[in-house]
């Protein structure tokens, strides 16, 4: 009888930590020296926008200016860009502050000029403090506009799904686009990857795309670009019609296994996986347009009646539910 093999233990991957109280500034310094003349004029515009300035003071971290405001509600507004609003959710957070009958989680704000405030970190705290009738809301005020294209990176209120999160990156390109010709790769901060500028044009067309299928791939294949935002853009809507198309191809090899008797929340998945040219590929990156046309010519030529129940079984992950 062969000895049973001993498993080996994965080395735990620690997160790098800095040195305890080397970064960033004393508590006692927050709120010391004077702040530059523009903190002080945005100061002066909350003011005659209706709100008042509580306090104004630097960040511990980095030591950026930023103040803590009160602003009459109607005044703030959600960046344009950002995630469908879940009434589900709103209606959880006002009654959780109905409850406790405090307001304790201020949202962040930027100026957004002509008496306007928006909040990339706030939807479903605004929404529900007027689900509750309040006439104001306390907020971080960060002078700076342009914090607010970093929206994954500040929206922590409620976990984003792969769909809001391409959907917010994919309106927020457009916008920059209009405002912003620099090359789209010096867009990553903002973007978080590439994909996802692409997987959101796919959803603008079709809520139900199957994003959740396509995105191992795409992290694989799909990298952004060095042309312009605008023209990037442009490149992306292309690479999205590709996309929609090959989702039309696996949604019929998908209809052909089921009417063989085929029936599992994995078939298309299993589908994705048996069109994937870079499955059994190392190398960690490859070309968007031969890639995607590879499998655009593997799901034109799928047989479903060569396919396995056993074969469907061991495929890996579901997509996420309401897609297509």
């Amino acid at each position: 009888m062969a000895p049973a093999k001993t498993a080996k233990k994965r080395a735990k991957t620690k997160r790098a930590t800095a040195p305890a109280g080397s970064r960033g500034l004393d508590a006692r310094r927050l709120a010391t020296a004077s702040p530059p003349t523009a903190v002080e004029t945005l100061g002066r515009t909350v003011e005659d926008d209706g709100g008042v300035v509580l306090a104004t003071y630097r960040d511990p971290l980095g030591g950026h200016w930023q103040m803590l405001v009160a602003l009459p509600l109607d005044i703030v507004e959600p960046t344009p860009f950002q995630r469908d609003l879940s009434e589900a959710h709103v209606g959880r957070v006002a009654k959780a502050i109905d409850t406790l009958d405090r307001y304790l989680d201020p949202v962040i704000a930027v100026p957004a000029g002509g008496g306007k405030y928006w909040s990339p970190n706030g939807y479903h705290r605004l929404g529900a403090m007027k689900e509750l009738g309040a006439k104001s809301i306390v907020a971080l005020l960060v002078p700076e506009p342009e914090v607010a294209h970093r929206i994954l990176l500040l929206n922590t209120e409620k976990a984003h799904n792969l769909r809001e999160r391409a959907l917010e990156v994919a309106r927020l390109a457009e916008a920059l686009s209009a405002l912003d010709e620099r090359p789209e790769r010096e867009f990553a901060t903002e973007f978080e990857e590439a994909a996802l500028v692409t997987l959101g044009l796919c959803y603008q067309q079709n809520g139900r795309f199957s994003g959740g299928a396509y995105h191992p791939v795409l992290k694989r294949c799909d990298k952004f670009l060095g042309s312009k935002l605008p023209t990037a853009l442009a490149a992306r809507r292309e690479r999205a019609e590709k996309l929609l198309e090959l989702n039309e191809l696996v949604n019929e090899a998908v209809k052909g296994l089921k009417a063989r008797g085929l029936e599992s929340p994995y078939l298309k998945a299993f589908v994705v996986a048996r069109i994937n040219p870079l499955r059994f590929q190392r190398k960690p990156t490859a070309d968007f347009d031969e890639t995607i046309d590879k499998m655009l010519g593997s799901a034109t030529r799928f047989d479903a009646a060569r396919i396995k129940a056993d074969q469907v079984a061991r495929t890996g992950v579901a997509p996420s539910s309401g897609e297509e």
